[in-house]
């Protein structure tokens, strides 16, 4: 593992510290896959929240957009 993915895999463990431990294993491996989609989708949620849409829904609605690349992901050894 080099210095970078270590540093990535603890900043998306800060980040989604309130996220369930099993489903934070789960998308760890899929943030390393394609870091500039997840990089991508966050900024995009953030933007969201800062134009006054709920979290969760922001989360949602963007997650759905990103859905195709996700499920490719999931689907990769």
């Amino acid at each position: 593992m080099s210095v970078q993915d270590f540093l990535l895999r603890q900043y998306a463990k800060y980040k989604m510290k309130d996220v369930p431990e099993a489903q934070r294993e789960m998308l760890l491996p899929m943030i390393e896959k394609n870091p500039e989609l997840f990089k991508k989708i966050g900024e995009e949620i953030e933007r969201r929240v800062k134009g006054g849409e709920p979290q969760m829904k922001a989360a949602m609605e963007v997650m759905k957009k990103y859905r195709e690349e996700l499920a490719t992901l999931m689907q990769q050894p």
